[in-house]
């Protein structure tokens, strides 16, 4: 009895064998946005086109003069063109044909092996290193589109902010412990008789083979519920995923709630993404923090933040998505406005307050996972969760830009931060807005008992 019950509590904290492997790609993929993204190959693939560089400081892909210090935010921003541009479409193909696990596969070791590749950068090959990054980031979200649109298959309406939540905070745990082994790995370099840049790129490598490995768990435990749908005599297709993509947006109006959702969750998202781009430059540049105290801090965030997702998940349960996200945007203003204060002065208290923003940072994004999973038709999940990651991305550039207006017109990082904070009230004043349970009876989705 002891046995069944001990089994029972397992199966209600981990879920299925599918969802515990749905789990591990967010585990597998998350060492991409550390490892690489995050902290290892912006500076490195700076150094390596400034090596390229001719004297006035500018390289030429494709004939385009570039100044090098600029050529890795260009591709990280063409990057996100690109998704822009591909992920909808590509929602609507996997949508039509039914071939989300095998595109889902194809993308994640497409951005894997592009990832693993990147150990060869070194030298001038400084364009190498940009179309590799861009494969592999157009992959890793044309992957997390398929992958987030299995969430409504393998969980129930009443599941799925604890099993968003769970993935959410593994996806955290993994990426900081790779990142905890490469950051470790390059403070003992010497002892293992690698230079600087051997070191970054054995990094580099680590997290395409990271995510490579991992990837398998989720593959032999998805399983496909449809059967392969073949395409009519004479389509193409791109041709069935743009005729599919113009359906659903003409029918897109027939679902406001979502649309409002959708608004709410790309202005607050917004503000989320940016405190994540430049807290390591307020400080830095702000509070006088060095370059060693920031990777700590870093680290710390990604531990703390799977403790956070996992509290949210058990907290929407309790309360509901909706009601769990505006605790979270409540936090989160409080942030900005605590930054602004002359209370902020040290790095010890920067330190402390990364804590609180890594115990909201995964529930936010787990939750408005979970909660628009709930909002969406049945059939056009993948699409849907493509125009969900184009939201995310399309305006990633707007908070950024306010944060850097602020910085240029005052002259104050404590006024750009105060100035972040509109997006999460604009996130407060809209999400009240949404009509949960109206948007999942106009999807033909179950309602759950907590929304």
């Amino acid at each position: 009895m002891k046995t069944a019950a001990s089994s029972e509590s397992r199966r209600l904290f981990f879920g299925t064998s599918e969802q515990v492997g749905w789990y591990f790609y967010d585990w597998a993929n998350s060492a991409f946005s550390t490892t690489v993204v995050s902290v290892f190959l912006g500076p490195y693939l700076t150094a390596v086109t400034r090596a390229a560089a001719d004297s006035n400081g500018f390289v030429y892909p494709l004939g385009i003069p570039v100044r090098a210090d600029a050529f890795f935010p260009y591709m990280v921003s063409l990057s996100v063109l690109l998704q822009v541009l591909i992920l909808p479409v590509m929602g609507a193909i996997v949508d039509y044909t039914h071939l989300k696990k095998r595109l889902m596969a194809l993308f994640a070791y497409l951005g894997a092996f592009s990832t693993i590749g990147l150990y060869f950068l070194q030298g001038e090959l400084y364009w190498l290193g940009g179309l590799l990054f861009l494969i592999a980031n157009v992959s890793f979200g044309a992957s997390i589109v398929c992958y987030n649109a299995f969430l409504p298959e393998i969980a129930s309406p009443d599941e799925r902010d604890r099993v968003s939540s769970v993935g959410w905070a593994l996806g955290y745990l993994g990426g900081g412990l790779l990142l905890l082994l490469n950051l470790v790995f390059f403070a003992m370099r010497e002892r293992f008789g690698v230079d600087s840049a051997t070191a970054v790129r054995i990094s580099l490598a680590s997290a395409g083979m990271w995510w490579a490995l991992f990837t398998l768990l989720p593959l032999t435990r998805l399983r496909s519920r449809q059967p392969q749908r073949r395409l009519p005599p004479g389509e193409r297709y791109l041709t069935i995923g743009f005729k599919q993509l113009r359906q659903t947006l003409r029918e897109l109006p027939r679902y406001p709630m979502t649309m409002l959702f959708l608004l709410a969750y790309l202005l607050y998202n917004d503000g989320i993404q940016t405190v994540i781009a430049l807290s390591a430059q307020f400080g830095s540049e702000e509070l006088g923090m060095s370059a060693d105290e920031l990777p700590p801090l870093f680290l710390m965030v990604q531990f703390v933040a799977f403790f956070g997702a996992l509290f949210f998940g058990y907290l929407a349960q309790w309360i509901g998505a909706k009601r769990a996200i505006l605790i979270s945007l409540v936090i989160w203003t409080s942030v900005t406005i605590y930054a602004y204060s002359p209370l902020l002065q040290t790095g010890r208290q920067f330190f402390i307050l990364g804590a609180v923003i890594a115990l909201v940072l995964g529930g936010s994004q787990a939750l408005s996972r979970s909660l628009f999973s709930q909002m969406i038709p049945k059939g056009q999940e993948t699409e849907y969760f493509g125009l969900y990651e184009v939201s995310e991305r399309g305006t990633s550039w707007l908070g950024p830009l306010i944060f850097g207006l602020a910085v240029q017109f005052t002259d104050s990082y404590r006024v750009a931060v105060l100035a972040v904070g509109i997006f999460f009230i604009a996130g407060m004043i809209l999400l009240p807005l949404v009509d949960v349970r109206r948007a999942i009876i106009e999807a033909g989705n179950e309602v759950p008992k907590r929304i």
